[in-house]
């Protein structure tokens, strides 16, 4: 390892420690200062065609039109029935947090939709005298892993379209996304609930909090009126949802051949832009809201402030990578084919420094196909990355996500907490578990589909 890549390490870790430091849109701020110094300073070539705009745009498409349905009061009726479906069997909130979450994320494209349930989920298990930490830490790390299962998210859209060429077709691929990763957070839940201590009393950050009068009493299921505007703006954002999945399997190919469409004119990418950004018009139109208060949102501002990051962030990432790909090529070819399961361990370290899912994907899988040898005529070592794909959700490993810290600072019991060692939080074991089960399940599902 010479002087010149260990500068350009330090650089790289040292912008995502500012970015950390600063914490929100910052952290977008500091990959672009990053970029400067590796480009100016250390010599490393720098374009902006480097940063993922297809990802940008699609995140800033997305994130509009839920932007206008939470505007209309859609968000807030999604919130209700999540409400309904946890309060139904409190007990089992383990396993119905995750999986709402997991389904809004699933629905939504964005993890950020996590943020809404928080507070009903700290609510109904202090209800049930369960430590909030426990359904709150295995829900956030379900809505992040959601992500590369999500038929709308930027990441599964820029997957699909990468691995399709080589024999992997949109909605196989989903059906093996969606399945893996939704049985690796129940599984992880199965397993931190026989494992944790769940009794909110035995806690002492709790009873100090108690004691100091800093607990909130139980407000029980909040009953709010749904106006008309609110279901229709959620079934016009379903509709659309539908419509994306409908299109993009159409345009998929299966054994070489189209599904449905064979002279294709918009591809993937631009259809789920221009189909979200049209749901959107139609939620303000037939919903009556005002276009001019959706930037007021708190997805919106939540929303934007996650492309920004991605900007600079995954340009930094993008340009560091660029700049080994030889070295990274030859490891992965050496490493990876030997042990396959290590390109997950890839994925899941650059996910933890590149703060996307999206952008992960889009840095390191075109390097691991030219590496493994990946070709139209030889396609057998693409299953190494449909299966290992979940792992580029590590996005919890550095407790500074924006649903994480959400997390931490709206359970006023004080159970979900992040240590000081910094890895050690609530989070951690969790998110290690439900990659390592959905990348396991992965393994498996390529078997029985490739």
């Amino acid at each position: 390892m010479d002087i010149m890549l260990i500068l350009q390490i330090i650089v790289l870790l040292g912008a995502i420690f500012i970015g950390i430091r600063l914490g929100g849109i910052g952290i977008g701020y500091a990959g672009g200062l990053g970029v400067i110094v590796l480009g100016l300073v250390l010599g490393m070539n720098v374009d902006t065609k480097m940063i993922p705009w297809d990802v940008v745009v699609i995140i800033m498409a997305v994130i509009s039109c839920i932007s206008a349905m939470q505007l209309a009061g859609g968000l807030d009726y999604l919130v209700q029935i999540a409400e309904r479906i946890l309060r139904s069997n409190p007990k089992y909130i383990n396993y119905l947090a995750p999986t709402v979450t997991y389904l809004l994320t699933i629905l939504a494209g964005t993890g950020h939709t996590a943020f809404s349930m928080i507070p009903v989920i700290v609510e109904v298990a202090k209800e049930q005298g369960i430590k909030p930490s426990s359904p709150l830490s295995i829900a956030v790390v379900a809505s992040q892993i959601a992500i590369t299962a999500s038929p709308v998210s930027a990441a599964v859209v820029y997957m699909t379209g990468a691995l399709e060429p080589f024999g992997w077709s949109y909605p196989v691929l989903l059906a093996i996304w969606i399945p893996t990763t939704f049985i690796g957070c129940m599984i992880t839940a199965f397993i931190m609930t026989l494992v944790s201590n769940l009794d909110l009393n035995s806690d002492p950050v709790y009873k100090e909090r108690l004691a100091a009068g800093l607990v909130s009493a139980p407000k029980g299921a909040q009953n709010m009126e749904v106006t008309k505007s609110a279901k229709l703006s959620v079934l016009l954002f379903i509709i659309g949802v539908i419509v994306v999945v409908l299109y993009a399997t159409a345009i998929s190919k299966i054994g070489g051949k189209p599904v449905l469409i064979e002279n294709v004119k918009v591809n993937r990418d631009s259809a789920i832009v221009g189909i979200m950004l049209t749901v959107a018009a139609l939620i303000v139109i037939l919903c009556k809201i005002k276009a001019s208060k959706i930037p007021e949102t708190s997805v919106f501002r939540s929303g934007m402030t996650a492309a920004v990051c991605v900007i600079g962030v995954a340009w930094l990432g993008t340009v560091f990578v660029s700049g080994h790909t030889d070295q990274i090529k030859a490891l992965s070819e050496e490493w990876v084919k030997a042990i396959p399961a290590l390109l997950a361990v890839v994925y899941f370290f650059a996910a933890m420094l590149l703060y996307s899912q999206a952008a992960t994907a889009k840095a390191i899988t075109p390097v691991v196909i030219v590496a493994l040898g990946i070709t139209a005529s030889d396609t057998s070592n693409v299953y190494m990355i449909v299966a290992s794909f979940a792992a580029v959700s590590a996005l919890f490993v550095l407790p500074t996500y924006p649903t994480l810290l959400g997390a931490v600072q709206m359970d006023d019991t004080g159970t979900t907490r992040i240590g000081k060692y910094v890895f050690n939080h609530a989070f951690f074991i969790p998110g290690v578990l439900a990659i390592a089960f959905s990348v396991a399940l992965g393994f498996l599902a390529t078997a029985i589909f490739g």
